[in-house]
């Protein structure tokens, strides 16, 4: 099958177009293309092809370049013999080159080609096995964690509490029921704000620092990973001591709230000195300036303040000594945006032990956002390069980072829960957890669950394990099974192109 592109007019220079005066300039007797072949990069391109033929020419497509080359008419000219057209080749979101050759036919002239050849998009780097390092070691160890969220970071009138926003109090059956669903590490998202005294000596209450060290010492006692930081301080526009806009803004102000970060850094890090190497220490959450979560302008600026910060919070962990000199650090960059990462630094760190953070909650429109769109990847209709999205950022931050023994992890991921009684919904929803931990996994890339404890289906829906009791939270065994599936299962069969091949169909 070919797709014909034509009018009905076959009309030679005899059939008029001139000034009215006689023109005995022969008409052609081949068909010239110019050009006849086209080369494009992978973002495609647009082109102008002039023909010169006896009769007006037929542009064949192959059927099979149909969804990847389009024609548009040009004007005949009766006088000069020739039809310029246009033709566009899109971008090739595939990791194969492609090529065809369209058809030029016209009345008594024998048939000519335009050869159209495209690159391909450059394929991820995947991990070769053997590649193992300290790094990788550690991805390991972490693995696949889950996030206490909404909970000892929640907060209302400016101070922060463990119930305010709905979730019962952590017990040590959480972290056992966390252990047990098959997480091996835990993030615990704390806001001390509310809880933090005067300048200078930013003293933190004792009874607040005493309930996060009872909480981290039930996920030791689960056996569990621990990353433990400061959350909801950040300003997201509603003037948090944590104040990126006023700190980028006035130099004074930095100053101030960098003396508070070192406080505060100080007696956290203190509290837990003599603490395993299960615990991590993690800066911040996700700094933004104002109310700004992409930053377009001044943006190294902004950023460079967040790499001060980071600066600050690494030096005072360190001087506390203890298992502190030594002890596993993370610091995200900007919004904790992988679209930032490249402005981050890396701390001066004397032990060499600091990791990167980042979050991941793509497409937005899929996971948390308020289309909460019905499917993903190539089999749905929402987004169907999905996958080929996740594997392309992953491959870049494993490129980046990982194989020059940079380690990172993934401090948040997640995707609002679906109905299960809607069918399809669910399916996707299962395909898109699976896929993105398999691809972490394959990346080693650890990776945390995001889970605020919120029940039901729909925006804003995160609960999988009971936040008071440690038991699945209604049908979550489902995702938290597939979760798990992809990242402790290394069987040869079980590969993140096997998840793609299948994933749902209706």
């Amino acid at each position: 099958m070919t797709v014909i592109f034509s009018t009905l007019c076959c009309c030679g220079k005899e059939n008029g177009g001139g000034s009215g005066e006689p023109d005995t300039t022969p008409a052609p007797t081949v068909i010239t293309v110019t050009p006849a072949s086209i080369s494009d990069p992978v973002e495609g391109g647009l082109h102008e092809v002039t023909i010169t033929a006896p009769f007006r020419p037929k542009v064949e497509i192959p059927s099979a370049a149909a969804s990847w080359i389009t024609l548009k008419d040009g004007t005949w000219d009766k006088v000069k013999y020739t039809i310029t057209v246009t033709l566009t080749v899109a971008a090739n979101a595939t990791y194969e080159t492609r090529e065809a050759e369209l058809s030029v036919t016209a009345t008594g002239a024998s048939a000519v080609t335009i050869r159209v050849s495209q690159a391909a998009k450059e394929k991820p780097v995947e991990p070769q096995p053997g590649e193992e390092s300290d790094v990788l070691a550690r991805a390991q160890e972490l693995g696949l964690g889950w996030n206490m969220g909404n909970h000892m970071d929640a907060i209302y009138n400016g101070v922060s509490n463990e119930t305010v926003w709905g979730n019962p109090k952590a017990t040590q059956a959480t972290f056992t029921g966390v252990k047990a669903a098959g997480f091996t590490s835990v993030r615990i998202p704390v806001t001390w704000m509310g809880h933090i005294g005067a300048a200078p000596d930013y003293k933190i209450e004792d009874a607040w620092m005493n309930r996060v060290a009872e909480i981290v010492g039930y996920a030791e006692n689960a056996g569990l990973n621990v990353i433990l930081n400061t959350h909801h301080d950040e300003d997201h526009g509603d003037n948090h001591w944590q104040h990126l806009k006023n700190a980028v803004d006035n130099a004074a102000t930095n100053e101030e709230i960098k003396k508070e970060i070192a406080a505060v850094w100080t007696q956290i890090a203190n509290k837990f000195k003599d603490r395993g190497d299960f615990l991590m220490l993690e800066s911040f959450n996700e700094l933004i300036y104002g109310t700004e979560w992409y930053a377009t302008s001044n943006v190294e600026k902004k950023c460079g303040v967040i790499n001060e910060w980071n600066q600050v919070f690494v030096d005072a962990v360190r001087a506390t000594g203890g298992n502190n000199a030594t002890r596993w650090l993370g610091v995200p960059g900007y919004a904790a945006s992988p679209n930032f990462l490249k402005y981050l630094t890396i701390p001066d760190d004397p032990a060499k032990k600091t990791m990167l953070a980042f979050h991941c909650y793509d497409p937005y429109d899929y996971t948390i956002g308020d289309k909460q769109n019905p499917d993903w990847g190539h089999t749905g209709t929402s987004h169907k390069n999905g996958e080929n999205e996740i594997k392309s950022l992953f491959s870049s931050i494993y490129t980046t980072y990982v194989a020059k023994g940079i380690p990172i992890y993934m401090g948040e991921f997640g995707c609002s829960l679906r109905d299960k009684n809607n069918t399809k919904a669910w399916a996707y929803y299962l395909y898109y957890l699976e896929y993105v931990v398999k691809a972490a996994k394959t990346y080693h890339i650890p990776a945390f669950l995001w889970d605020n404890g919120a029940k039901g289906a729909g925006k804003e829906c995160h609960a999988y394990i009971d936040h008071g009791t440690g038991k699945y939270v209604g049908n979550s065994s489902e995702p938290v099974n597939a979760m798990v599936k992809a990242w402790n299962n290394e069987s040869a069969s079980y590969t993140l192109d096997s998840v793609y091949n299948n994933a749902p169909s209706f």
